[in-house]
């Protein structure tokens, strides 16, 4: 295997930077909570607990709406991941939901309701980045190659052999006056202060 051949780790790489990119495009742990928190909801009711040899079966009228409200809690969860656009309204109704499945669920099977509560406030407060250009631009020019400062920038340091700061901002001019107006040698300064 050469060092130029496309091998396993190579389309690996490209397929974790691709579900990168595309996770950080929406509220990706927001909608996995949200699915994680429907999951127990859903479940718990339906399934037979056994302590020791005592059988505990959960199947009253909770389990119907457990089934309900842990489906709608994974839909709003992939809502989430596939329509980022309507992330508050899935986060604002995955934390009704999970409060509606502390009655509701048998306490929306104890830990459910928390996930699906702190998804939905995630889902809320996600927010899309702006996207970084991948060329530097003209900004990142370092000091020496960029240009060169008027009077007003120059650095008092210029003149002993240490070259100009062309960052350094120029000092204010008040009272509408150009810089070199400012002082002559016949009248001194010509403004109070």
């Amino acid at each position: 295997m050469s060092a130029e051949s496309q091998g396993f780790p190579d389309v690996y790489t490209r397929g974790r930077i691709a579900f990168r990119h595309w996770r950080w495009e929406r509220p990706f742990w927001a909608g996995l909570i949200t699915i994680i928190g429907g999951v127990p909801i859903g479940y718990v009711p339906y399934h037979n607990m056994t302590f020791g040899q005592l059988g505990v079966r959960v199947g009253t009228t909770a389990g119907a709406s457990a089934l309900i409200i842990g489906v709608l809690l994974v839909t709003l969860g992939l809502t989430m991941w596939f329509q980022a656009a309507v992330r508050v309204f899935a986060g604002v109704a995955s934390i009704l939901l999970g409060l509606v499945s502390i009655p509701m669920t048998n306490l929306g099977a104890l830990v459910g309701f928390l996930f699906a509560i702190v998804g939905g406030a995630l889902s809320i407060a996600w927010a899309p980045g702006t996207a970084v250009p991948d060329d530097p631009g003209p900004q990142a020019e370092l000091p020496g190659d960029g240009p060169e400062p008027v009077d007003d920038a120059a650095d008092p340091a210029a003149g002993r052999g240490f070259p100009a700061d062309p960052f350094a901002k120029p000092e204010p001019v008040h009272a509408g006056t150009a810089a070199d107006e400012e002082t002559t040698e016949q009248n001194g300064r010509h403004r109070a202060g």
